[in-house]
């Protein structure tokens, strides 16, 4: 386990990302989360596309330092199926009069927007569907020459599984909110975009803290 652990700080190292040490319970100043919801043509990421991308990022107590959303015009809109578009509302058209921008320049937003933050904190991806989110994520990064591990440790936290441990045995968002006291996700489809998913990610987190179920070292 010890030669393991080496491994990973040699490797986080070698990609120019940060050695793993302080651990958050040691500096939980120098950590942070980012709340991330993307919006897509479809369920796979090697073949459909986000069409957009909304971030919130926070403190490990939840206080936000920056937030983040646009809209993308995927290079493949023939792909996108009806249940996707049924959920975010997507149509070229639409997203031409909201001014979408391409893959590239939306890549070199979101890195911009994370570099702001980066260069003193390490950040935890988290979501609500976090493998969901973190695949169309790297493949979006990796189409332009970057990676998710290029900007994130290989944790992730997934919130329903923290509400889970807590105790919240549900998984659907509707009653995970209402174990929580908060109203579901909107489904309005003209609403719904990855910053909305993202707001209510981070009122979700927030949530667990008032609950008395985050981390011990946050609620002393």
């Amino acid at each position: 386990m010890r030669a393991a652990m080496l491994l990973i700080t040699l490797v986080w190292t070698a990609h120019g990302a940060w050695a793993l040490e302080p651990w958050p319970h040691e500096a939980p100043e120098q950590w942070g989360l980012a709340v991330v919801d993307v919006e897509t043509t479809g369920l796979d990421p090697g073949h459909h596309e986000m069409v957009d991308l909304g971030a919130v990022y926070v403190s490990l107590s939840g206080a936000e330092l920056g937030r983040f959303f646009v809209r993308i015009m995927p290079d493949h809109p023939d792909r996108a199926g009806e249940i996707a578009r049924s959920i975010n509302g997507f149509s070229v058209t639409r997203w031409e009069q909201l001014d979408a921008v391409s893959p590239a320049e939306a890549v070199e937003r979101f890195l911009e927007f994370h570099a702001q933050f980066a260069a003193d904190r390490r950040f935890v991806f988290t979501a609500y569907n976090a493998s969901f989110d973190r695949g169309f994520l790297d493949a979006l990064l990796r189409r332009h020459d970057s990676a998710f591990d290029q900007l994130y440790l290989y944790f992730a936290l997934d919130l329903p599984s923290m509400a889970f441990g807590a105790g919240q045995i549900a998984l659907r968002n509707a009653e995970v909110a209402a174990a929580y006291g908060l109203p579901p996700e909107t489904d309005d489809p003209l609403k719904h975009t990855g910053l909305s998913g993202a707001e209510w990610n981070l009122a979700l987190y927030r949530a667990m803290l008032q609950a008395g179920h985050g981390p011990a070292f946050l609620l002393r």
